[in-house]
This record gives C-alpha cells, structure tokens and sequence, in this order.
C-alpha cells in the first residue's frame, strides 16, 4: 500500500516513475511505459497530503525533465559554448520549473480526493493531471515538451487527436492509469473486472475513432521537394560557409524538376536579405518563370525599427512571408535585465532578442492552395495554430534541429509534428537543417525521410487536405471546461 511506504521510498520511487515516462517517447517509442509510469505516480499519491502529493510530484516532474531535456546540455555546451556552471544553472532551472507543475497536480489531486475509489482513481487524478499539463503548455509562453499524450501517435489512443486533440489522448491515458490503479487497489473482483472491461472499451473505442476519415484530398496532387543541407551548426554562421551554401541550396534547387514547391530550412540563408540582393533577385526570377514556389528560412533586420526577426520567405511567384510568433526563451530573446544579456554575450552565448511577429497573420500560399506556416519550436502549440484553420490545406514546418546534436529531441520535434497532422487531418511537410526532414501524411503516419545528418532531397506528390476535424472547430475548449467542470464537482462534494 502506498500509505505504508516511507517517506524516502516514496520519493525514490516517483524519481525512478519519472524517469521511465521519456521511453515512452521517440526514438525509444516503448509507448506502453506512459500508462505505467503515470500508474505508479497515482498510486504513490493515494491517501497522501496535499503538502506530499506536491513533493511526491514535483520529484516525478525532477525524474522525467532531467531525462527528458538532457539534450539541452548539447544546445548550451557543445554548441553554444557556455561555461559548465552557466549549463548547470540553466538545465536546473528549467527542471526545477517543470517539476512545479507535476508538484501542483500532486496537490491539487490530493487536495480535492475523495476517498480511495473509483471516484478518485477514474475522475480527480485524470483530470487533475490533464489541466496541469494544458496549463504547463501555455502559462509563462508554455513548454508542452513531453506533454504525454505525444507519445501515443502510434497506438490506438491517436484516435482521440482529431478529437479533442493532444490532451484528449492524454486523457484517454490517463484514464487507463487510473484504471490499472483500480486494478491495483480495487476492494473487490468486480472493481478488478470493472477496471478491465473499461480498459478494453477504451482501446476498441479507439480504434474505432481511428477508422473515421475527418478529412479528404484534393483532385490534384502538388509535386513538393524539401531540401536538407545537413551544415553543422559550428560552422553554419562562419563567414567563409556562406558562399558553399548559397551554392548548395541553389544548384540543388535548379537541378529539380519544376516542382511546384521547394522548402528550405529555418534560417537555412545565413545572411540578412540586404547583404544578397543579388542572390535573391536571382532565385526570384527564376523560380517565377518556372512556377516553382520557394519557401526558405531567413532572419530579417527592419531598418527603421531595428528589430530581428525569424522569418519564413515566400520566392517565386508568391512573396509573401510568415514571422515566427512563438519564440524560445533564452534561445531567441532573453527576458532578462540587460546587464545579465550582456554578462551572457561574455559568456558566449547569443543574446541579441529576436522579435515577435505578429499574433494574427496570414496564411501563406502555394498555387492557389493556403498553407498554415510554422517555425521550429512552433510546431509544439497545436492550439496556436487553429487560426490558420479550416482555411489551410496543408502544413510547413521549418526547423534548425542542429541545435539538438544527435540526441532524442530531433525524434521528439518530429512527434510533435505528427501531432498537428493528427488533428488537423492536413498533411505536414517538414524541412530542417540537419534532419528529421519528413514527409507526414493526414492520420500523422511518415510517408518520406531523409536519415539524419545527410544531404539529400525529399520530392513526392502530396494532396493537399480539405474538411474540419472536431478539434479544428472547438481547439482545447472541450477538454479544459469538462477537466474543470469534474474538479469543481469533486471540490463541492469533498467541502459536503
């Protein structure tokens, strides 16, 4: 019984709990590890205070984020050069603020539990968790990484994507955690039953879900190429790089077919638009009288404003560009004293901000056909993104996953991808530096890879989509106003 477990083991437990759950992610996919490990935390938290639910789930969140982001040690080290203690201070602090939120699911399940039975096993601690993992993805610009129900894009739980989105599958998740606990601790065969029977419900009702087509294809396909230079980030910003790459991506480009539409990665033109007029004047022309659309990552200076900004350019036929909303703290702007920026910038670390672009934009265009943009990071806030909906026909994604090394996060940037297709029912089309650059169809499944750290080019005919899946229309609403709507109920009849 949890309740006779010490104080230590408890906390022990959560830690090794916590450090399971990333195994449930790419490149690992041991899916199956996400209920367990979400199971034991339950189970760790029944009969406990508030005071330790929130220490029992803040050493959980402590297990699954330093596992989880160890990646981060490859991004401000290896690549950007920060001393040790700097790395240390950093990675800890984002731990530390992440396991804050898995302390507050603690507390607020223990806070407003009945007592031990189904009510709290199938209703408080799943909804409890789902709320505090939509909170964690949006309040303080949000970090929705190892959100969990990203790790269910292969099982039958991806049903629920177009649903009620990525924490509807968290939910379902949930839910099967809280059942496997039923199992556990249920005072009788009939709970025991009760807890498989719904188990194999959800699953067979899953895979129900996913045999429903939300979404169809158009009469014609368009003829796509995404390119990946595969230029090491030590290098991609060298004076002497610049020239090779312009060359790279140029010569690749015009090699093509006429296809309808070329991709290149974020920020994959290592220069300001001012410094290569002619470049661009060039390209331009040319893609225009073969009717190719060209889309490439650059950053662009306004003169007048002095402002940086992440930019997704639209050459060709269509220039219209896309500025990427939703930055990365301390990788694109350090909200920090300026004193601290520039202790940073001796510390080898960038700190010149980038800024914002606007909330509300539009979509881009290729032939015609509207394309929902995002940039790197982006791709991890489906709910941002709804705007471009049901207008968008098909998604781009651009990203630098340079930054990662060879490390998990590439796999799990590329889950995430998977994600927004799942939803959306819109195919993504995904070009980055040095991988994963992908082609992913409208039920989240890759079509078309490039492996990882190799130059190449990805061409394929691909449909754009039309249609409204239901969380197209309703975004996260349905699942935080019935998350709260239980809370509240349990609250009232725990206060009765």
């Amino acid at each position: 019984m949890a309740v006779l477990m010490t104080i230590r083991s408890r906390r022990i437990s959560s830690i090794a709990a916590g450090l399971l759950l990333p195994l449930a992610f790419a490149p690992f996919n041991l899916f199956w590890l996400a209920p367990v490990s979400l199971a034991v935390l339950f189970f760790l938290w029944e009969e406990q205070s508030p005071r330790e639910g929130a220490i029992v789930g803040s050493f959980y969140g402590i297990g699954v984020f330093t596992l989880g982001t160890y990646w981060l040690y490859i991004s401000l080290r290896q690549l950007g050069g920060a001393p040790i203690p700097v790395v240390i201070l950093l990675m800890s602090a984002l731990v530390l603020a992440m396991s804050a939120y898995t302390a507050l699911a603690g507390w607020l399940a223990t806070r407003l539990r009945a007592k031990s039975g189904p009510l709290q096993w199938l209703v408080v601690l799943p909804a409890a968790w789902v709320l505090v993992e939509w909170f964690r993805g949006w309040f303080l610009t949000g970090f929705p990484w190892l959100s969990i129900g990203y790790s269910q894009v292969d099982t039958p739980l991806a049903g629920w994507a177009p649903i009620l989105g990525v924490h509807g599958v968290t939910w379902m998740l949930a839910l099967l955690a809280g059942l496997g606990v039923m199992f556990l601790r249920g005072g009788s065969r009939l709970q025991q039953l009760f807890a498989v029977v719904a188990g194999i419900a959800i699953v067979g009702l899953s895979m129900q879900l996913q045999s429903i087509t939300w979404t169809q294809p158009r009469d014609e396909p368009l003829r796509v190429a995404l390119v990946q230079a595969a230029i090491p980030q030590e290098v991609k910003w060298s004076p002497a790089q610049l020239q090779p790459t312009l060359s790279y991506y140029r010569e690749t480009t015009l090699a093509l077919e006429s296809p309808d539409l070329v991709i290149w990665p974020e920020a994959a033109i290592p220069a300001l638009p001012f410094e290569i007029p002619d470049f661009l004047d060039e390209l331009n022309e040319v893609m225009s009288e073969q009717g190719t659309q060209l889309y490439s990552g650059i950053l662009t200076f306004d003169l007048f404003t002095g402002e940086f900004r992440n930019t997704f350019m639209g050459i060709g036929g269509y220039q219209g560009s896309y500025d990427k909303r939703h930055l990365v703290p301390f990788g694109e702007y350090f909200p920090v004293p300026k004193f601290i920026s520039n202790w940073l910038r001796l510390m080898n670390l960038p700190s010149e901000d980038v800024t914002a672009g606007p909330p509300l934009q539009s979509t881009l265009q290729v032939n015609g056909i509207p394309v929902a943009p995002t940039i790197c990071y982006e791709v991890a806030f489906g709910a941002e993104q709804l705007q471009f909906f049901p207008d968008a026909e098909l998604m781009i994604n651009i990203s630098n996953d340079a930054w990662f090394g060879d490390s998990i996060a590439p796999h799990q940037h590329l889950q995430m991808a998977r994600m927004r297709s799942l939803e959306t029912g819109r195919p993504m089309l995904r070009s980055t530096n040095t991988g994963i650059t992908a082609i992913i169809g409208p039920s989240g499944r890759i079509l078309h890879r490039i492996p990882q750290f190799i130059p190449g080019v990805l061409t394929a005919n691909v449909y754009p989509y039309t249609g409204i899946t239901p969380y197209i229309r309703w975004g996260n609403y349905p699942v935080v106003c019935f998350a709260l709507l239980l809370l509240g109920v349990a609250g009232l009849r725990r206060r009765a």
